[in-house]
């Protein structure tokens, strides 16, 4: 349940006509009272003899009855409350209670006094309603409404539990602005899974991803199809932007335009510079300035490679990190996200998709993110989009697989440390994206993986018993729990491709282990084979490796793996 409190107005009339009238799409329907302050006033909808101008004058009456310097200057208050999607569809008496519980919370009136403020309770859907109060009161003084939007909240919350509706999170201020009622009817009409809104948001959050640069930016923008408008200040400086869908229009024909601070709290135009100020400097020539002009120097599969080493210490980050630091990887998280879905495969794309979407709200809190921190994941962001788009098979396929499942490990630590905060809203965001990347991982890892278990299958017995004991030797306190797991076959062909490749697997593997928890896995035997293909520098597709018991050219004679860093101390990229 959404209650929100609106800008309060001066005229009663203008909002009891949009109340009951058709609405600017038509989407009001058999619009009528549920409640009011006596439960006696006239209702237009039902009535037929009543008027818009008898229930104003009723509502008015004790602000016209003070004197007109008592008067407020705005003296129209005004709370809508909506329920989800998802809930059940309520009567005209359960709206009514909770209208009147809705106005005891604010302070508009109390059930137990006489001389509260004038109130009546309008719905026009099924799923919400409208309040109208004018804020004197009877007696002539007005009403106590400090902290009236944290009241009605409060009261929301428990009316969810006593009503059986889905129970939503404490919000705090930071999340993106909900399309209005007639932006989700406008979408409907004309066939959009997402209002215009929504679609500029999540054009524009990928514009961002890794941008540079303001021209680099906005020149994204214009390539993804939006309307761009510049707002610049007499002296010639940029002082903000608008965009726009081009087949969205007003009804004068025109496009509407949305200011990038109306999409999102961190899409403005200060907000983005941030991240600009503090990373720009730290991209290479190659990727700063060759690929704005479009000409990109790395492999889709290099890219996804790259993204999981930036993510290994991302890890770090938030494990041993202050609360700014972290704050500034879990934002810069959300552009990798949104990088992965812009790039994806079709077969991964909507899990993907989703997954940046609900993200979205995690990535912001009222913890200030200290910008800077956070270059190895906008790089990793960036290196992903001039990377290109991947097919799906091969090396691009596999490496997908790897880096979902590393990205997904981030998004999980990032919900807990949301919980630790008490960021409600933000933690069941960061679980719900983790939910997508496991769907999306396993349509990733689906062929790879089958073709890892296949070798694991053909290898000699004398093979398997050494990968048995290099696992029991390495970590014994899991051994058995990966050995029967599926994906055991593929862990001992990568044991085997690591021995091959000059390491020492018993090692490599503890190494592995103790990189990061495992409480989380699914399948911790598939969490480790991405880690030891990334930690041996292996190729992530089993299938451009030649059968264990056999060796190349570049592999041969390779030295052993020195023994394991400090777990705490990220490794540089290779």
């Amino acid at each position: 349940m959404i209650p929100r409190i609106q800008k309060r107005g001066k005229r009663t009339i203008g909002l009891l006509y949009y109340l009951y009238g058709p609405g600017q799409f038509e989407e009001h329907i058999d619009p009528h009272l549920v409640a009011s302050w006596d439960d006696s006033a006239p209702d237009p909808g039902r009535d037929p003899n009543a008027t818009l101008k008898q229930l104003q004058h009723l509502l008015d009456q004790p602000v016209e009855n003070v004197d007109k310097a008592e008067q407020p200057k705005k003296h129209v208050w005004h709370l809508s409350v909506r329920n989800g999607a998802d809930d059940r569809i309520l009567t005209d008496e359960e709206w009514g209670d909770i209208a009147r519980r809705m106005v005891a919370a604010a302070g508009i009136d109390d059930p137990e006094e006489e001389s509260g403020c004038r109130w009546a309770a309008v719905r026009h859907a099924d799923d919400h309603i409208h309040i109208v109060a004018t804020l004197v009161r009877e007696d002539g003084y007005k009403p106590d409404l400090d902290f009236d939007a944290a009241r009605v909240q409060a009261e929301a919350r428990e009316l969810e539990v006593e009503l059986g509706l889905r129970r939503l999170n404490k919000g705090d201020g930071t999340a993106a602005k909900r399309p209005t009622s007639a932006e989700r009817h406008k979408a409907e009409r004309q066939g959009r899974e997402r209002t215009a809104r929504e679609e500029l948001r999540e054009t524009v959050r990928r514009a961002v991803a890794g941008a540079a640069s303001e021209a680099e930016f906005f020149g994204r923008l214009s390539a993804a199809g939006l309307l761009v408008r510049q707002r610049v200040a007499p002296s010639g400086d940029l002082l903000g932007y608008t965009v726009a869908l081009p087949d969205d229009h007003n009804k004068d024909g025109e496009p509407v335009f949305y200011p990038g601070s109306k999409l999102a709290p961190d899409l403005s135009l200060p907000r983005i510079r941030e991240r600009w100020s503090t990373s720009a400097a730290g991209h290479s020539r190659d990727t700063a300035t060759d690929r704005t002009s479009g000409s990109a120097r790395i492999s889709p599969s290099s890219a996804r490679r790259r993204a999981t080493t930036a993510i290994w210490q991302a890890m770090v980050v938030l494990d041993q990190g202050t609360d700014g630091q972290i704050a500034a990887q879990i934002a810069a998280a959300g552009e990798v996200l949104d990088a992965l879905a812009k790039t994806s495969a079709a077969h991964t794309r909507r899990e993907l998709r989703d997954a940046a979407w609900a993200f979205e709200r995690a990535s912001r809190s009222h913890v200030r993110a200290e910008r800077g921190h956070d270059r190895a994941l906008r790089q990793a962001a960036r290196d992903l989009i001039y990377g290109g788009p991947v097919l799906g098979r091969g090396e691009d396929g596999a490496t997908t697989a790897m880096v979902i499942d590393m990205v997904a490990f981030l998004v999980i630590a990032a919900a807990h440390w949301h919980g630790r905060k008490n960021h409600a809203q933000q933690a069941a965001a960061a679980r719900e994206a983790a939910e997508h990347l496991r769907a999306a991982y396993q349509s990733a890892a689906q062929h790879p993986m089958a073709v890892l278990r296949h070798r694991g299958r053909r290898l000699s017995q004398p093979l398997q018993h050494r990968q048995v004991a290099h696992l029991r030797r390495a970590v014994p306190e899991l051994a058995e729990q990966i050995l029967a797991e599926p994906g055991w076959h593929a862990l001992a062909a990568t044991l085997a491709d690591v021995e091959a490749a000059g390491h020492e697997p018993a090692t490599l593997l503890a190494e592995a282990v103790a990189r990061r928890e495992l409480d989380t896995a699914e399948s911790v035997s598939d969490v480790l084979v991405w880690r030891l293909r990334r930690l041996a520098d292996l190729p992530a597709d089993a299938s451009a490796v030649p059968e264990p018991g056999t060796t190349t050219p570049q592999r041969a004679g390779r030295p052993k793996r020195p023994s394991p860093r400090d777990n705490n101390r990220p490794r540089r990229a290779r």
